[in-house]
């Protein structure tokens, strides 16, 4: 949900407390991303910033999508956005939230916290690594001969 905050310290004391709705912070890092599969879920939403995790995951390629899990040692490369409501909602039954993702707080690499889709490690199966933390670079070029 969005969440209304005041707009300052003083038009609360003064009783005209002002409300401002804040937008929710979505780390993606997969077929959310510009370009990928799925970004039209997110294509309306504002591009914050590219921005990487701290080194606490590992990324692994399920199927044509990648999974975040917790406990590894990579830094996880995605992108951040503003999304609302019904956005959030959407990306919840999109990532099939409880069930098999779970959107967490996480924080970034500067500091900053935002909201992200973490796989349990007992559902990722047999799920290949993606070394270098970022989905965009799963497969290797190929090989000049």
């Amino acid at each position: 949900m969005l969440t209304a905050v005041a707009k300052s310290h003083s038009e609360i004391h003064a009783g005209h407390a002002s409300m401002v709705l804040v937008p929710h912070i979505v780390f993606v890092y997969g077929t959310l991303m510009k370009g990928e599969l799925h970004h039209t879920s997110i294509a309306h939403a504002r591009f914050v910033r590219a921005a990487e995790t701290l080194p606490e995951y590992e990324l692994v390629q399920i199927d044509y999508y990648p999974a975040m899990l917790p406990g590894g040692g990579s830094r996880i490369m995605g992108e951040l956005y503003e999304v609302d409501d019904a956005t959030l909602k959407h990306l919840d039954e999109l990532e099939e939230v409880p069930h098999y993702y779970e959107r967490r707080v996480i924080e970034l690499a500067d500091g900053t916290e935002a909201q992200t889709y973490v796989m349990p490690r007992d559902r990722a199966g047999a799920g290949s690594p993606i070394p270098s933390g970022y989905f965009r670079m799963r497969t290797a070029p190929p090989k000049r001969k």
